[in-house]
C-alpha cells in the first residue's frame, strides 16, 4: 500500500504543486473566500468527483466510499483562507492580492488534501469505510469556520468517528513530521479593557484621578498572579496600551488589549474569574471604573491519545522512525480544537523548512514559504493515515 500510495504521489505531484501556487497567488481572508472555494470546485469537477458545498457559506465537503462503507467514518480537514500580510517573497507566484498573503500554510494544506482525494479515489477498491473531505474556511478569525461547518452539520450524514488534520511547521526540516498525544494547543481569549478615571491638567493632581496608575497596577497584578502559577500552563499578555493623553494633560480612560491562552478548559474558566476579580480590587483601590471584557475564542486543542499512537506508528511505517517527532506544546490556538472536543482527533505538523535553500521563515511572516517537496508528503501521508486507521 505505501508502495502505492508512493507512486500516486509522484504522478500526481506535478498538478498538486500547480493547484498550490494558483492558491498561493491568489489569497482571500477569512469569510471572504468566494474564488478560492469556487477554484476548488473547479478541481474537483474536472476529476469528475462530486462534493457538496456552501457549508459555512464557502466550506466543501467530498465524500468517498471505499468497501465496506458503513465500517467507519473517517473525515480530513484543510482550511483555505489567508491573513492580512503584504507578502515580500521574490517568487512567480507571488500573491496578486495587495496586503493579502498565504503565510500560515493553508495553500499546502488544501492542495494536499486535493492531492488526497486523488489518491484514496484511485484505490477506492483497496481501502474501507468513508472519507469526509473537509475543505473548512475561516480559521485565521473569530468565531472560526470549524465552529460554523460543525454547526452546519458537517460531523454528520453520515457521523464522523475520527478526524485528521495537518499543519505546516516551518520549525521542522521537509521530510519529517511530528505529533503530540493528549494536550497539544492552547485556548485562545481576547481581552479588552478599560480603564476609566478623571483627566485633568497633570499639574493639578488633586482635580484628576489618573486611569494610567490603575492600568500600570492591572498589568503588572495580572502578569504576576499568571507567573505564580505554575501547575498551569498559560500565557497572559497585554499588548496595547491606549491612553492618548499628553506631557501634561491625564487621560479620562486607559484601554488595554490582551490575550490569555490556556491548556485545560477548566483552569480556562477558573483564570477568567480571576482576572475579573483582580481587575475589581484595583479599581476599588484607586477609586475607578474597569471594564473588563472577556472575548472566549477557540478552546484548546486534544489530540486523541489512542488516535494518535495509532497515526505516530503508521507514520514511522511511511517515513522511517527517524522522522517523526515528539512534539512540545504549544501555546498557539488552532481552530481545529472544536473539531478535537467532538470527535477523537488528531492534529499532527508537517515539516516544510529547508535550512540549504533558505527556507526557513516562520508562519504569518511576510516571507514564509516551503520546499514543495513537503507536498508529497502531505498528501502521501496523509492518504495513508487515512485508509489505516
Amino acid at each position: 500500500m505505501i508502495d502505492k500510495i508512493k507512486q500516486l504521489v509522484e504522478d500526481s505531484f506535478d498538478e498538486i504543486v500547480e493547484i498550490r501556487r494558483y492558491i498561493h497567488k491568489n489569497p482571500e481572508l477569512s469569510f471572504y473566500e468566494h474564488k478560492t472555494s469556487a477554484y476548488i470546485k473547479t478541481i474537483l469537477i474536472g476529476w469528475g468527483i462530486s462534493f457538496t458545498e456552501d457549508i459555512a457559506d464557502t466550506g466543501i465537503v467530498v465524500l468517498l466510499e471505499g468497501n465496506n462503507p458503513s465500517s467507519k467514518t473517517l473525515a480530513l480537514r484543510a482550511d483555505f483562507d489567508a491573513l492580512p500580510i503584504t507578502e515580500e517573497n521574490e517568487i512567480d507566484y507571488c500573491s496578486v492580492n495587495k496586503g493579502v498573503m498565504h503565510a500560515c500554510g493553508h495553500d499546502v494544506h488544501t492542495a494536499s488534501l486535493l492531492g488526497v482525494v486523488k489518491i484514496l479515489n484511485n484505490l477506492k477498491q483497496e481501502w474501507e469505510g468513508i472519507v469526509k473531505f473537509i475543505f473548512q474556511p475561516a480559521e485565521e478569525m473569530l468565531p472560526g469556520g470549524a465552529q460554523q461547518m460543525i454547526k452546519d452539520g458537517v460531523l454528520e450524514n453520515p457521523k464522523v468517528e475520527k478526524m485528521l488534520g495537518q499543519h505546516v511547521f516551518p520549525d521542522l526540516e521537509v521530510g519529517k513530521v511530528g505529533f503530540r498525544p493528549g494536550k497539544y494547543m492552547a485556548s485562545t481569549d481576547e481581552l479588552h479593557i478599560c480603564v476609566k478615571g478623571i483627566g485633568g491638567h497633570a499639574a493639578l493632581p488633586h482635580k484628576y484621578n489618573s486611569p494610567l496608575l490603575a492600568a500600570a497596577k492591572l498589568i503588572t497584578e495580572l502578569d504576576e498572579s499568571f507567573k505564580k502559577d505554575k501547575d498551569h500552563p498559560s500565557v497572559l499578555a497585554i499588548g496595547f496600551v491606549e491612553g492618548l493623553g499628553s506631557t501634561n494633560v491625564i487621560p479620562d480612560k486607559v484601554k488595554l488589549k490582551g490575550t490569555l491562552r490556556a491548556m485545560d478548559e477548566d483552569f480556562r474558566a477558573t483564570a477568567h474569574k480571576r482576572m475579573q476579580k483582580i481587575a475589581l480590587e484595583v479599581a476599588k483601590y484607586y477609586g475607578l471604573e474597569i471594564d473588563f471584557d472577556i472575548r472566549k475564542g477557540y478552546p484548546s486543542l486534544v489530540n486523541d491519545v489512542v488516535l494518535t499512537e495509532s497515526a505516530i506508528v503508521l507514520a514511522k511505517e511511511y517515513l522511517g522512525t527517524e522522522n517523526v517527532i515528539d512534539l512540545p506544546i504549544r501555546m498557539t490556538a488552532e481552530d481545529f480544537a472544536y473539531y478535537s472536543h467532538e470527535v477523537p482527533s488528531t492534529f499532527y505538523r508537517l515539516g516544510t523548512a529547508n535550512k540549504s535553500k533558505g527556507i526557513t521563515h516562520g508562519l504569518h511572516t511576510s516571507r514564509f514559504n516551503i520546499d514543495e517537496q513537503s507536498l508529497k508528503i502531505g498528501m502521501g501521508l496523509m492518504a495513508y493515515l487515512a485508509i489505516k486507521n
